[in-house]
């Protein structure tokens, strides 16, 4: 699946890979994630997007946010969008989709493969179009619950699918090991199979 001769670059769709790990019931840890992923091949930049509620006077994922920003990742944020739905409930929403896909396709120019975390199916096109360019396009997310989290059009497109649920021994850590101050809250995605 993984030359180790080629570059690839991980686009991590922060909110879409917190779901996916916790219905799987582990969390991800991040220096174990980069450290896989640079033995597979030339890692060469790894994102995270994650919007975050800028009114919040703290954001219990910016301890994350900086934690990334200090120690190899390229995170990039914008502020979630608030609103209140047909029935009354106060609802965020933050879609980091364009600013994954603008960056995905800026880097086909330099990576071989392009890594993307995600299940969302809005992502099938910018997947078409990287391969389009010549690149290999793998796709992480999961099967593993009830339903999958991957968007069908995603994985049938995609070169490679990983699911989530075999890296939990490379990638993860028990919900138990996790720091207090880490238990974060983060902007849930409001669909995973358009």
């Amino acid at each position: 699946m993984f030359d180790p001769r080629e570059k690839i670059a991980l686009f991590i769709d922060g909110a879409n890979l917190y779901a996916a790990s916790k219905s799987l019931g582990f969390d991800i840890d991040y220096r174990k994630l980069l450290k896989t992923f640079s033995e597979k091949a030339y890692l060469l930049r790894a994102y995270y997007y994650t919007a975050l509620i800028e009114d919040q006077e703290y954001s219990s994922i910016r301890p994350l946010i900086d934690w990334l920003d200090y120690n190899g990742y390229k995170v990039v944020t914008k502020p979630a969008k608030e609103f209140t739905d047909s029935m009354g409930r106060r609802k965020i929403k933050g879609n980091m989709d364009i600013e994954l896909a603008i960056d995905a396709m800026e880097q086909c120019s330099t990576v071989d493969h392009l890594v993307i975390f995600s299940g969302d199916g809005d992502f099938t096109t910018l997947v078409e179009a990287v391969q389009r360019k010549g690149r290999k396009v793998s796709v992480v997310s999961t099967m593993a619950t009830q339903p999958p989290m991957i968007a069908d059009d995603l994985r049938r497109q995609a070169d490679h699918f990983i699911d989530l649920a075999s890296l939990r021994s490379q990638v993860g850590r028990e919900l138990s090991e996790r720091p207090q101050r880490e238990r974060a809250a983060e902007v849930v995605p409001s669909d995973f199979d358009d």
